[in-house]
């Protein structure tokens, strides 16, 4: 059973950092791509940022210099470093594991940028 978890998310200040993580299990964790998306009310689910197996990553350009993708393949665990955090940032956030036909989605994260 594939389960991923998603933790790191809260309330934070405009300007502010926040760090998510997302622990996989019950996958082949090293091949699969992995990803970042939110969604924010009334919105679209969106791509935040991705990284595949090899370690390359891509990020929506709302985020690009702000926001980091990383994994740790030891510990099945991906990564979301968020710095610069604006309101606009405001969203649940949903971790993603994809290798082909194989999808799975976490529970999501609230995060909330406001002062």
């Amino acid at each position: 059973q594939v389960q991923l978890v998603e933790s790191g998310g809260g309330l934070v200040q405009p300007g502010g950092s926040l760090r998510l993580s997302c622990a996989a299990s019950g996958l082949l964790f090293r091949f699969y791509t992995m990803g970042w998306y939110r969604q924010a009310p009334g919105k679209q689910r969106e791509l935040v940022a991705g990284i595949d197996r090899g370690g390359n990553t891509n990020y929506a350009a709302s985020v690009k210099g702000r926001f980091t993708i990383s994994r740790d393949n030891a510990k099945n665990t991906i990564f979301l470093q968020m710095n610069s955090l604006k309101p606009e940032d405001t969203a649940v956030y949903y971790c993603n594991a994809n290798m082909g036909g194989a999808n799975y989605w976490g529970q999501g994260t609230q995060v909330t940028v406001s002062s």
